[in-house]
C-alpha cells in the first residue's frame, strides 16, 4: 500500500483524501477543499448562518459528518438564490473554479457541491491504507461502557463497530437487525447502493457515455441526460474493467522500459544537481572576481584623490602663509620694516635689492589674485551610470534564437545529413543538440539525442529504409538553451543506397560528353560530329543520343540512387539497362540515331504502345525542359498529355528491386513514387543515362561518397 500513497493525496491540501468528490473531469478532490475553492473566503460570511437555512434532504445527508451536512445545506440554499452576491450573503461568489488536477474550469451549476458523487472506491482504498499504516492500533467498540473492548466486526447498516457481546445485544436473532450486513472492523462506512445526486431517492443503474458518469432512469427520461447515449451499468462495468485491465497489463508489460526511463531520470536528477552546484560555484567565483576588481579600483581611485588633495592643500597653505606675511608687523612686511631701520647704506643696498623683488611680486599678486590650487574635485566625479546599468542587466545571457532546419541542404538516405541555420541578426551560439526519432504508427518512439555539435550540420547514421524520421535541433549559449526548432520530417529511401560513379570507358563518347574531375557529373555538349553532319541535321530527322552508365552493376537485392538534372537540359533519359542491352547500344556502329530507334525514346512514335507490356531489359524515363515525361501506356498515367507530363523534381531517385524485377522512379525530396514498371533483370543491371543536346546530370554526394573513398584508397 505504501507504493500507492501519491495516488491517495488530495491535490489541494496535499493530505490523504477525506470524503473525496468526483469532479466532472474525473479528478477527485476532498469535500472541504471543494468548499474552499468554491465558496467565499471571508469567514464572517458564515457567522450569521443558522440551522433555519437548511432545505429538504440531499444525498449528502447520508454522510455521517455534521459539518458536511451543514455545508451542503448552505450551498443548496445559496445556489437557489438568484440575486447577486453580497457580503455576508449565502450565495457563493462563483460557481466555476479550475480543477487543481487539470486546470479545466468546473461549473457546478445551481446545485453546487450536491451534484457531485462521492468517490467511495477511493475512500475505501484510503481507509485500507490508513488501516495498514496503523495496523498496531485496534478499532474499539462504539457501544461498550468504559473501558471499551476491541471491536470484532462493523455493521454497514448501523455504521458502527461492535465487540462480540455488543453485537449480539444489538443484533438479536429473529429481528430485522439480524439481517444487517457486517464486515471486519473498519471506520469507513459506505452506502450499499449509490444514489443519484439529482434524484435523491433513485438508484443509479445506467452509465452516460457522454458525461462519463452514472445516472438513474429519471436522468435519462427527462433530466439533463435525456438526449445522451447511455448504457447499462453492467455493460459499462465490464467494458471499463476490461479497458482498465488491458491498460494495467500494458503498463506491467512495459515495466522494463519504465525502469529504464526511471534510471534515465535518476541520471538526469544527478546531472541537474551536479550542474546546478557547478553553476552556483561559477557564479560565486565570477562575483568574487568582480568584488576583487571593484575593491582594487576603489583603492586606486581613493589613493589618487588623496594624493591630489594633499598636493592642493600644500599649495594653498603655502600661499596662505605668503599672504599672511604681507600683514603689518608680520612676515615679509615686518621684515621689510626692520630692513628700513638699517643706517649703513652699503648693507641696506645689499639686502634691499632682493627684498624689493619679493615685495614687488607680492604687490602684483594682490592685483591679480589666483589661488594656487583648485578646490573643486569635479575631475574625480565618477560616472557610474553605465556600469550600474550593466550590473542591473547582468544575467545568464539571453535565450538563443531557435535554429531553423534547412530542408534544401539536408539529405536523408541510409544516413541523414541535417543542416540548419540561425535567423538573421541572431547572436551566435556555442553548440547544438540534434534530436531525431522514427515515426511509427503502431508504437510511440522516443527522441534520440546526438552528441554536442559545434557546427551547423550533423550526420545521423543507421537509419531504417522506407521509414519516416522527424528531426529537431536546439542551440546553447552559456548553458542556456533555445527552444527546439520546428520538427521536420524526412522519408528514407525504400532500399539501400547504391554507390557508383560514371563509367568513362564502356561506350563513353569524350567528344560529346564531359565528365567531372571525380566522375560524379556528366555534361552533354555539341561535338565536332554534329558540325560535320550539319547537312543531315537540316532535315531534322537525325539527332545524337549519347549513353553513359555507372561503373558498378547490380545483380541482386534492392538499391536506390539519386541525382539532379540541370533545369536547362534539353533531353535526358534516365533509368536502368542490362549488360545485354548495353552491348546493343555501344557495340553497334552508328554515328547518329533516329528518335524512333528506341521504343522508350520519349517521342510519340507509337512504338512505345506496342511494346510496353513486354518485359524489356531496360527502362528509361525522359526528362527535359523542366518536365518529366511518363512513358505512354503506363498504368500510372492516362493517355492524355497533361497526366503524362509532370514538373521535373529538384532531385530524382531510382530504386531497382532486382529480385522482383521492378524499377521505381521517385521524387527524391519527398520519396513520392512517380512511375513504376517491370523490367527484365537478366545478367547485371546498370544505372543508365542518355543525353541529347545541352544538359547535365549530377550524382548526389552520398551516392558518390563510398566510391570516391574506394577510388582514393586504390590510387
Amino acid at each position: 500500500m505504501k507504493s500507492i500513497e501519491r495516488e491517495l493525496i488530495c491535490p489541494v491540501c496535499k493530505e490523504l483524501f477525506t470524503h473525496p468528490l468526483i469532479l466532472p473531469c474525473q479528478h477527485s478532490v476532498c469535500h472541504k477543499c471543494v468548499k474552499e475553492l468554491l465558496l467565499l473566503t471571508h469567514e464572517d460570511s458564515w457567522t450569521d448562518v443558522g440551522s433555519e437555512s437548511s432545505t429538504p434532504g440531499s444525498p449528502r445527508s447520508r454522510i455521517p459528518s455534521p459539518s458536511i451536512e451543514r455545508l451542503d445545506r448552505l450551498v443548496r440554499s445559496g445556489s437557489n438564490t438568484t440575486s447577486g452576491w453580497k457580503r455576508n450573503s449565502l450565495t457563493p461568489r462563483i460557481t466555476t473554479f479550475p480543477c487543481p488536477g487539470c486546470q479545466h474550469d468546473i461549473d457546478l451549476g445551481e446545485r453546487g457541491i450536491s451534484m457531485l458523487f462521492r468517490n467511495f472506491t477511493l475512500e475505501t482504498i484510503v481507509e485500507r491504507y490508513r488501516q495498514a499504516a496503523r495496523a498496531a492500533v485496534a478499532i474499539m467498540c462504539n457501544l461498550c461502557k468504559p473501558p471499551p473492548q476491541e471491536a470484532t466486526k462493523s455493521c454497514m447498516d448501523c455504521k458502527a463497530s461492535y465487540c462480540n457481546e455488543c453485537f449480539k445485544v444489538h443484533h438479536p436473532w429473529g429481528t430485522p437487525k439480524a439481517q444487517h450486513e457486517y464486515v471486519g472492523p473498519t471506520t469507513n462506512f459506505r452506502p450499499k447502493v449509490l444514489m443519484c445526486p439529482e434524484h435523491e431517492m433513485e438508484k443509479v443503474n445506467m452509465y452516460c457515455e457522454v458525461c462519463r458518469r452514472p445516472v438513474c432512469h429519471l436522468c435519462k427520461l427527462g433530466g439533463s441526460h435525456a438526449n445522451h447515449k447511455v448504457t447499462s451499468m453492467t455493460s459499462a462495468y465490464k467494458i471499463l474493467k476490461e479497458k482498465l485491465s488491458k491498460s494495467i497489463h500494458y503498463l506491467i508489460s512495459k515495466e522494463d522500459q519504465v525502469k529504464t526511463q526511471i534510471c534515465e531520470l535518476e541520471v538526469l536528477i544527478t546531472q541537474t544537481e551536479a550542474n546546478g552546484e557547478h553553476a552556483e560555484r561559477q557564479v560565486n567565483q565570477h562575483f568574487e572576481s568582480l568584488f576583487e576588481i571593484l575593491q582594487e579600483r576603489k583603492t586606486e581611485m581613493l589613493k589618487s584623490i588623496e594624493v591630489s588633495k594633499t598636493t592642493r592643500l600644500d599649495k594653498l597653505r603655502t600661499q596662505r602663509e605668503e599672504y599672511q606675511g604681507m600683514l603689518e608687523n608680520s612676515g615679509l612686511v615686518g621684515y621689510a620694516q626692520e630692513v628700513l631701520k638699517e643706517t649703513d647704506q652699503s648693507c641696506f643696498v645689499q639686502t634691499a635689492k632682493q627684498l624689493h623683488t619679493r615685495i614687488h611680486k607680492a604687490t602684483e599678486s594682490l592685483k591679480t589674485f589666483h589661488p594656487a590650487a583648485d578646490p573643486s574635485f569635479d575631475e574625480f566625479d565618477l560616472d557610474f551610470s553605465k556600469e550600474e546599468s550593466l550590473l542591473k542587466d547582468m544575467c545568464f545571457g539571453s535565450i538563443p534564437d531557435e535554429p531553423v532546419i534547412n530542408q534544401s541542404l539536408s539529405r536523408v538516405y541510409n544516413e541523414g545529413l541535417i543542416c540548419w541555420d540561425l535567423p538573421e541578426d541572431s547572436s551566435p551560439t556555442d553548440q547544438y543538440i540534434l534530436e531525431y526519432k522514427k515515426l511509427d504508427n503502431e508504437e510511440e518512439t522516443s527522441w534520440q539525442a546526438s552528441e554536442k555539435v559545434f557546427g551547423s550540420s550533423k550526420v545521423v547514421c543507421n537509419l531504417d529504409p522506407n521509414s519516416e524520421y522527424s528531426f529537431r535541433v536546439k542551440g546553447y549559449r552559456n548553458s542556456v538553451s533555445s527552444p527546439f526548432s520546428a520538427e521536420v520530417t524526412f522519408h528514407t529511401p525504400p532500399g539501400s543506397v547504391f554507390s557508383f560513379l560514371f563509367d568513362d570507358k564502356c561506350g563513353f563518347n569524350p567528344d560529346r560528353l564531359i565528365l567531372g574531375k571525380k566522375r560524379e557529373s556528366v555534361e552533354s555538349v555539341a561535338g565536332l560530329g554534329l558540325l560535320l553532319g550539319s547537312e543531315r541535321v537540316q532535315t531534322g530527322s537525325f539527332v545524337y543520343l549519347d549513353y553513359i552508365i555507372g561503373d558498378t552493376g547490380i545483380s541482386r537485392g534492392k538499391h536506390f540512387w539519386a541525382f539532379r538534372v540541370e533545369p536547362y537540359s534539353y533531353m535526358v533519359k534516365v533509368g536502368v539497362a542490362s549488360d545485354t542491352k548495353l552491348q546493343e547500344w555501344f557495340h553497334n556502329p552508328r554515328d547518329t540515331s533516329s528518335p524512333r530507334y528506341d521504343h522508350d525514346s520519349g517521342h510519340d512514335s507509337g512504338s512505345e504502345d506496342t511494346c510496353y507490356d513486354l518485359s524489356q531489359p531496360f527502362t528509361l524515363v525522359t526528362i527535359g525542359m523542366g518536365k518529366l515525361v511518363i512513358p505512354k501506356g503506363s498504368t500510372t498515367a492516362a493517355g492524355d498529355y497533361t497526366s503524362r507530363v509532370l514538373p521535373m523534381p529538384p532531385r530524382i531517385g531510382i530504386c531497382l528491386d532486382y529480385d522482383k524485377g521492378m524499377v521505381y522512379f521517385y521524387d527524391a525530396d519527398n520519396m513520392k513514387c512517380l512511375y513504376e514498371r517491370q523490367v527484365d533483370c537478366t545478367g547485371t543491371m546498370y544505372p543508365a543515362f542518355g543525353l541529347m543536346g545541352s544538359g547535365a546530370v549530377h550524382l548526389e554526394e552520398c551516392i558518390t561518397a563510398k566510391r570516391l573513398a574506394y577510388t582514393e584508397e586504390v590510387q
